[in-house]
């Protein structure tokens, strides 16, 4: 920015944008203490306490993120900008997002890590949705990228109150059929053993107390000694493994938030509003969301160059 020429200006919030026949012509900030950047360690360097309180410019553009990771500076502030001159705003909601659970099952299980499971999303006991790879406990609910992927539609479902339910198939490889063949298989190699050694070929350490539990089969219980019943619980559980979804975390814990400036009122070729011209949008302010994997910082990446260059023009 420096070799090209840019002042930064920090300390200086806008408080409204300034328009006049539709188009823009500046942005009003405090009368206040403003710090004056001119280049790194420049002398020129200074503080002013006489600024004018009007920017006078034919482009902006508005690339102040969204309500997510608030200690960073997204304040939201760049929605109000934009609504005061007329743009739509698709309400705001968290979006990658970790989710809580009701019981204590999460918390029992907090810092355990699954990999290669696959998760579904149930809406009022019917499946909507479903991720496979990796997901994580925690001391409130459950994490990782495959649910931070269905978080979005979690935080909506969540919102209309309806009932939301996470299914993990701990054994995503293998359908019922097969998953019991292999259930009996190990009870007839290692009869002798209890039924809580038996699950270390099939379970993590940690969850093996809460699958006893949740299956209801005494963790003493000598293999053989199972019952065809039992075995077939176990089975339903290790592909239906099931938590209440009650909430979700704030967006201080968000990694994007969903809604924004609606993209209708968006030319998608210059990132230039359709309704005041020589005003930008750019990054996260505009209503657009990816799953996990670095897609919405290309987003932003790609919406910020396209803004810069056309503003530039």
């Amino acid at each position: 920015m420096h070799r090209c020429g840019a002042t930064v200006r920090t300390n200086s919030s806008v408080e409204s944008l300034l328009t006049k026949d539709g188009c823009i012509i500046g942005a009003q900030v405090p009368r206040k203490t403003q710090a004056i950047i001119k280049a790194p360690y420049s002398s020129s360097s200074r503080k002013s306490r006489n600024d004018s309180k009007l920017y006078q410019a034919d482009a902006v553009i508005i690339a102040t993120g969204g309500l997510s990771y608030p200690a960073t500076g997204s304040t939201g502030d760049g929605y109000r900008l934009a609504k005061d001159v007329g743009h739509t705003i698709i309400p705001t909601r968290p979006s990658l997002v970790p989710v809580k659970t009701s019981g204590e099952t999460a918390q029992q299980l907090q810092g355990l890590s699954l990999r290669n499971v696959e998760v579904s999303l149930y809406v009022d006991n019917k499946k909507a949705a479903k991720r496979f790879g990796e997901m994580l406990f925690t001391h409130f609910g459950l994490s990782g990228p495959i649910i931070l992927s269905l978080s979005r539609q979690v935080v909506e479902e969540i919102q209309l109150k309806k009932k939301v339910e996470i299914s993990i198939d701990l054994k995503p490889a293998l359908d019922e059929q097969k998953l019991d063949m292999r259930l009996l298989r190990d009870i007839e190699k290692n009869g002798k053993q209890r039924f809580k050694t038996l699950l270390k070929e099939l379970l993590p350490r940690k969850l093996i107390p809460v699958c006893c539990d949740l299956v209801k089969i005494d963790p003493e219980k000598i293999g053989n000694q199972i019952t065809s019943d039992e075995r077939k619980r176990l089975g339903r559980w290790l592909k239906d493994f099931r938590l209440e979804v009650n909430g979700f975390r704030s967006y201080e814990e968000a990694i994007v938030t969903a809604g924004g400036v609606s993209t209708k009122e968006i030319n998608p070729r210059t990132m230039e509003s359709r309704i005041i011209k020589g005003l930008y949008f750019a990054g996260e302010v505009i209503d657009i969301d990816a799953d996990t994997g670095g897609y919405n910082l290309q987003a932003a990446f790609s919406t910020g160059w396209l803004a810069g260059k056309s503003a530039a023009k």
